[in-house]
């Protein structure tokens, strides 16, 4: 296995979870070079708050040298050829998803590797957006990416072996731990999360206990470090809708959204980013 990090790292989307994505290889050494389409300034703003929280931390950082290793451009047709590694962060749309990627691979050069950071989308269906899809893997990352220790690395059928090996070995010289899976609906941190998700809205729906009360179950009856109505304010109550509605598609009616679910997202109520989701966040 390789023990040298990726020299050159591009991360496509520069919101909450590729802004994590690119801090955490910028602080192993990577340059590091974000394509964000919309506010760019924002996205490296993400970026040096990153930094600066985990040095108030005590993470041997320096935030101003790290930061010099990150750079931005307008999109993935921008992005430097000379690209160890791709990963695709944007929103959980397949057209999306699909129109990026091969933007991707239009850029990189062919010894590249390129990585989805979906949550639950098919990386055998979003390989047909390649030539390549034998270099396409999925590396689903954790909000927030560099406090979380775990990394999913999802393997297609058509995923080359020496593509996962590295992906393995890049995640180890990050810090993280990974779980290797193969390519299925939800994978498994997605699949499990969201199924413990919708019954705790359900419940919450039918008045079985408060949010609080739920979610201390879980924490103090099972150890979980984080219930699953908290949880969900964190991974935004419109991700998780997006995953459940894909999930009730390919997988059957356990993963039907709960109305209560539907209705807050309508209202605007999307957890911690909006400001209210099943708790408040000041």
């Amino acid at each position: 296995m390789i023990r040298t990090i990726p020299e050159h790292v591009a991360v496509v989307g520069g919101g909450r979870m590729g802004a994590g994505i690119a801090q955490i290889f910028a602080q192993l050494g990577s340059h590091v070079t974000i394509a964000e389409s919309g506010d760019q300034a924002a996205a490296r703003r993400r970026v040096a708050n990153g930094l600066a929280r985990a040095a108030e931390k005590g993470v041997a950082v320096d935030p101003d040298t790290v930061l010099a290793r990150v750079a931005t451009v307008g999109g993935p047709e921008e992005l430097p050829n000379r690209i160890a590694l791709a990963v695709e962060a944007v929103p959980e749309s397949i057209e999306l998803k699909l129109s990026v990627l091969a933007a991707v691979e239009r850029t990189v050069d062919d010894g590249a590797v390129i990585a989805s950071n979906t949550s639950s989308l098919s990386i055998t269906e979003l390989g047909v957006a390649l030539s390549d899809p034998e270099r396409l893997i999925g590396m689903h990352f954790f909000n927030p990416v560099p406090a979380s220790k775990l990394v999913e690395i999802v393997r297609a059928p058509a995923t080359r072996s020496d593509v996962v090996e590295r992906v393995r070995a890049w995640v180890a010289l990050l810090g993280k731990s990974e779980v290797l899976v193969t390519d299925s609906p939800g994978f498994a941190t997605s699949r499990l999360g969201v199924h413990l998700g919708l019954e705790a809205v359900r419940m919450l729906e039918e008045g079985v206990a408060d949010a609080a009360s739920i979610d201390r179950a879980m924490e103090l009856g099972y150890r979980h470090p984080m219930g699953p109505l908290r949880s969900t304010d964190l991974v935004g109550l419109d991700v998780r809708l997006a995953i459940a509605e894909h999930l009730s598609a390919t997988l059957g009616d356990r993963f039907t959204p709960p109305r209560l679910l539907r209705d807050k997202v309508a209202r605007g109520e999307l957890g911690r980013k909006s400001g209210r989701g099943f708790y408040s966040w000041p």
